[in-house]
Formats: C-alpha cells, sequence, structure tokens
C-alpha cells in the first residue's frame, strides 16, 4: 500500500508519514495502511469515518464529501486501484458550482489517458483530440459539419469545444 502511494499516486514521503501517524493516532491499528480504506486524489489520502470524508494528510480535517465524491467518480481505476482514466468536468467549474449534487451528471465524453494520444483530452472512444475539434470550429467549420465528418453526435463534437474552452481559460 506504502509502495502504491508514493510511486503511482505520488504523494510525498512527508505527507505519507502525516497520514500513518494519524491513522496509528485515531484508529489504533498496528497496520493502520492496509486496516482503512483510503482514497487519493493523487494530493491528499482521504478514509472514511461514520460517513464523513477525513483528509488524513490533514490531521483529520474534514473534505467536503459531495465535492470529493463527484470528483472520484470521473476517475476509472485498474483492478489495482490505480488511476487510468480521467474525465474533466467541462461543463461546470466544480469548485464554484452553486449546487454540488449537478456534477455527477454531467456526462463523460471527454477523457484524459495515457495510453490514448500521451493523455491529452480526446472524445470517449474514439482518439479524436479535442484540440483539433476546436481548433477546426475556430477556423469556421460549424458543429454539424464536424459532426459529420469525424461521424459523432453534435453533443460529443460541443462537449469537445467546451473543453478547450475551459483549459483557454484555465491557462
Amino acid at each position: 500500500m506504502l509502495g502504491a502511494l508514493r510511486r503511482h499516486h505520488r504523494i510525498p514521503p512527508k505527507k505519507l508519514r502525516a497520514v500513518i501517524r494519524y491513522l496509528e493516532d485515531t484508529f489504533g491499528s498496528p497496520h493502520p495502511l492496509l486496516s482503512q480504506r483510503m482514497l487519493t486524489d493523487g494530493v491528499s489520502v482521504f478514509v472514511e469515518r461514520t460517513g464523513e470524508l477525513i483528509d488524513a494528510t490533514k490531521g483529520g480535517q474534514l473534505a467536503m464529501r459531495q465535492l470529493m465524491e463527484a470528483h472520484l467518480q470521473r476517475i476509472d481505476q485498474d483492478v489495482d486501484g490505480l488511476a487510468i482514466r480521467l474525465f474533466p468536468f467541462v461543463r461546470h467549474d466544480p469548485w464554484t458550482a452553486r449546487s454540488p449534487e449537478t456534477l455527477p451528471a454531467e456526462p463523460k465524453i471527454i477523457s484524459l489517458d495515457p495510453r490514448v494520444r500521451f493523455g491529452r483530452p480526446v472524445i470517449v472512444g474514439t482518439g479524436i483530440p479535442t484540440e483539433e475539434v476546436a481548433e477546426r470550429f475556430r477556423a469556421g467549420d460549424t458543429c454539424e459539419q464536424l459532426a459529420d465528418e469525424y461521424g459523432r453526435p453534435p453533443q460529443e463534437i460541443e462537449e469537445a469545444i467546451r473543453c478547450e474552452l475551459t483549459l483557454d481559460r484555465a491557462a
């Protein structure tokens, strides 16, 4: 477990020591990394206790459960629990959403997968880069023309363009 958190999730050793210390103090387990179900976003390590999501890297600080669960549901994992694909939010900014309960309903049309196009955002199941779709849209092609040419539903083309607009705003 320690190796997976360090190597695959890239949690720094200093944070892992804090997690182990917190779990030992709180749960009194001789094997704290094995006795608790843990979740990670690649930055922090969370444990669930009495229905609350607790940030073990921050000494037991409560996490915003709805927001964390919405993010964690957008990560596909392999059989070992390692993240293999991410479906980014492209319609709403999850950190400023007025109603976090709507976030899980956002469609998973765009994905980032290191095995497809070197992890660049693509339309799910196609390998069509969102950047390419957005560039053609900016050059004057309509969504309908792009949907016809790529053989994809217009909703997917619109989502690809929306994704690139979101990335442009973030830059």
